[in-house]
């Protein structure tokens, strides 16, 4: 285990991380993160899509210092952000000991004390990802232990975890399975969360002429529109014709809500749905 001296966050942290196998991934490649699949670290690793910063991801990162303070004002312990590499492996550390003997995760859930992950916490528990998350970290650090700390601001919950050797094989045989796709520049599997991104030209030529089309469609369509209303705002009895062209006014019939039939409280309307049908969406995105 070496130290990595190189600021978390900053360039050299980003290509650092993209050169090693690293503890936030880990889940991912298990294929147990909420977050991110093994085709999005893939993604990410062979430069087809930057990191995602999202507003919890800052919300941690606004908080983390105030939360190391908090904890070492609850614990005693002082703690050293720190990038630790042990060859392929790596682990960015939210705060080590000076005696290396205890690695701090900092947690700010976006929804404080409303989250899954501080009432999971409160119970004595850690969700899965976490854990190994955490599991990575203790391989790669050697400490004796590591404390789980989250915060929400104004108070916060400690939790220890203890180094599994024994769960520490499924980490490198995982990684190793998986690397072979980003050497290859061949995307693993898919699972169903994924969104499968092609560069091809044949996919870039189809998504061209459709982007094409769909913008001068929507601009006739804004067209059609305004002049629709002009002959509205011209039809001024129940029914106009005149030039090929009819305007009819008339009532329809309202759609029942269904939530508010008493008769329908506490029944279940699944038990009367049809078949699911598989429907196509096109979206510009760019």
């Amino acid at each position: 285990m070496k130290i990595v001296k190189v600021a978390q966050g900053s360039p050299e942290w980003h290509e650092h991380r993209k050169q090693h196998r690293n503890a936030s991934e880990t889940p991912a490649v298990l294929g147990v993160s909420p977050w991110m699949t093994p085709y999005e670290v893939w993604l990410v690793k062979t430069d087809r899509r930057q990191p995602e910063v999202t507003r919890p991801m800052l919300n941690g990162t606004e908080l983390e210092p105030r939360a190391r303070e908090a904890y070492e004002q609850l614990t005693g312990l002082v703690m050293e952000p720190l990038v630790l590499a042990d060859r392929e492996y790596s682990a960015s550390l939210d705060g080590l000991t000076l005696d290396q003997r205890v690695l701090l995760e900092i947690k700010c859930p976006y929804k404080g004390q409303a989250s899954e992950l501080w009432q999971a916490v409160e119970a004595g528990e850690i969700p899965e990802h976490y854990s190994w998350q955490l599991q990575h970290q203790l391989m790669v650090a050697k400490t004796e232990l590591a404390h789980l700390y989250v915060y929400d601001g104004q108070t916060g919950l400690l939790i220890e975890v203890k180094p599994q050797p024994g769960d520490w094989p499924r980490i490198h045989e995982t990684w190793d399975a998986f690397m072979p796709f980003i050497r290859n520049d061949t995307p693993p599997p898919l699972s169903a969360r994924d969104t499968l991104v092609r560069s091809d030209p044949e996919w870039e030529a189809a998504a061209c002429e459709y982007t094409a089309l769909k913008r001068s469609t929507d601009e006739a369509v804004e067209k059609l529109n305004a002049a629709k209303q002009r002959l509205v705002s011209l039809a001024t009895h129940a029914r106009v014709e005149g030039a090929g062209v009819s305007v009819t006014r008339f009532w329809r019939r309202g759609s029942i809500d269904y939530a508010r039939v008493p008769q329908l409280t506490g029944v279940d309307l699944d038990d009367y749905r049809g078949p699911a049908r598989e429907e196509l969406r096109v979206t510009v995105t760019g």
